[in-house]
């Protein structure tokens, strides 16, 4: 019996995408594709994300948190969510200032979260531990070893990063929102005034 010619290696990464619930890393791809160099691999999905981009597809293979993954493309979310009977799960407030302190502080303790946020934040780290945004990294050796948090693998995910170098820095945001670095800055003038004031 003859045997079959090997599938085209872009239809194996497009399989290989389509059945895992974790991004794939390059070294994963090049143990699948006998023969095939990371350069290669790269390339391929090069390729086939710029196709992607520009055809009439759903679907759309992006690089994030160290790996690939197959996603719907953002504009579909509408349909994804009413075939789904779902709305987006979104974080709350509180939920996202926890996430930005620990993503840009870490690693780091609860008191130090709390001591920049100004509130308690037991049931937000609760929350965010449950939904495997932020995961526990250790102890600090100080007194009462207070535990160490970080950012996980699904934050890179849940956010579309790369990696912890993706983060937009201070600058970038705050040319984002010009206003309210503004308005901060003018209300901070008030109080300095107010309390020169005071008698």
């Amino acid at each position: 019996m003859a045997e079959l010619p090997d599938p085209n290696p872009l239809a194996i990464l497009e399989a290989l995408l389509f059945v895992s619930e974790a991004p794939v890393t390059l070294e994963r791809f090049a143990e699948v594709l006998e023969g095939c160099s990371k350069g290669e691999i790269t390339k391929l999905l090069a390729d086939w994300q710029e196709r992607c981009r520009q055809e009439d597809r759903g679907v759309l293979p992006i690089e994030v948190a160290g790996g690939y993954r197959l996603v719907t493309k953002p504009e579909l979310a509408p349909w994804v969510q009413r075939f789904r009977g779902t709305k987006a799960a979104k974080l709350s407030k509180a939920a996202m200032e926890t996430l930005a302190i620990i993503a840009y502080k870490q690693p780091i303790t609860k008191p130090e979260i709390e001591a920049i946020r100004g509130v308690m934040t037991d049931g937000v780290l609760k929350t965010l531990v449950e939904r495997d945004l932020i995961r526990i990294l250790g102890r600090k050796p100080e007194v009462g070893r207070p535990i160490l948090y970080g950012t996980s693998r699904a934050f890179l995910e849940y956010f579309g990063f790369k990696d912890l170098s993706e983060l937009p820095t201070l600058k970038e945001i705050e040319a984002l929102a010009p206003n309210v670095a503004e308005k901060e800055a003018s209300q901070s003038e008030v109080e300095v005034d107010d309390t020169s004031n005071a008698k």
